[in-house]
C-alpha cells in the first residue's frame, strides 16, 4: 500500500458546480452523476465541497419557498481537508478516518486536479473495506460513552457547528459552538 499513490486512483473528471450555482441546481447535478457531493470551484480554484447532507439540512433549517434564492456556497463545508496526489492512499484513508470524513480534493500547486473519497480507496485495495467497518464500530461506540458522558455534564448540544457548519455533537469554545474538528484547528 505504501507505494499506491493518491494520483493513482483519484477520480480526475469529477463533477463540480460554480460556488453560485443554486442548491436545487447542485441536487439535481448530483442525482444526474450519481453522486454524493459536488466540488466548488471557479476555474482551478477550490471554494468548498457541498454534499447531499449539507442540501437537506439547508432545506429543514432555511425554510425558504425558493430553492433558486439558497446558493451552493451559502451551505457548503468551506474548511476543507486537502491531500496531494503524491501523498499514498494509506495516508489517505488515515486522513479521512481521523477527521470522519469520506472525500478529499486532490490538490497540486494550488490548483484542483482531482478528488479522492474512500470509495475509490476501497475499490483499490478491497481489505482495506474491513478495516474502514472496524473503524467505524469503533468510532460510533467512542461517539456513544462521549455523549452519554456529556449528557451527564450537560456540556453538549449535537447541531450544526458554527465553524464548519457540519452536524456534531457541539461544545462552547470561546463563546461558540464548535465541532472537535474545529476546535483542535483553533
Amino acid at each position: 500500500m505504501a507505494e499506491i499513490r493518491v494520483g493513482d486512483v483519484m477520480t480526475r473528471n469529477f463533477t463540480h458546480a460554480s460556488p453560485n450555482s443554486p442548491i436545487l441546481e447542485c441536487a439535481q447535478k448530483m442525482i444526474k452523476n450519481r453522486v454524493g457531493s459536488l466540488v466548488l470551484k471557479e476555474g482551478e480554484k477550490l471554494h468548498g465541497i457541498i454534499t447531499e447532507k449539507d442540501i437537506v439540512w439547508a432545506l429543514a433549517k432555511k425554510k425558504m419557498k425558493n430553492l433558486e434564492e439558497i446558493k451552493a456556497k451559502d451551505i457548503a463545508t468551506k474548511k476543507i481537508l486537502t491531500i496531494k496526489p503524491e501523498a499514498t492512499i494509506e495516508e489517505a484513508f488515515s486522513r479521512m478516518n481521523r477527521k470522519k470524513i469520506r472525500r478529499m480534493p486532490v490538490i497540486s500547486n494550488k490548483k484542483i486536479i482531482g478528488y479522492v473519497t474512500l470509495k475509490d480507496i476501497v475499490k483499490f485495495m478491497p481489505s482495506m473495506f474491513n478495516e474502514a467497518r472496524e473503524f467505524e464500530v469503533i468510532r460510533e461506540k467512542s461517539e456513544k460513552i462521549k455523549r452519554s458522558l456529556l449528557a451527564e455534564k450537560g456540556d453538549f448540544i449535537e447541531a450544526p457547528c458554527e465553524g464548519c457548519g457540519n452536524f456534531d455533537m457541539l461544545e462552547k469554545f470561546e463563546g461558540r459552538l464548535l465541532c472537535e474538528s474545529c476546535r483542535d484547528i483553533l
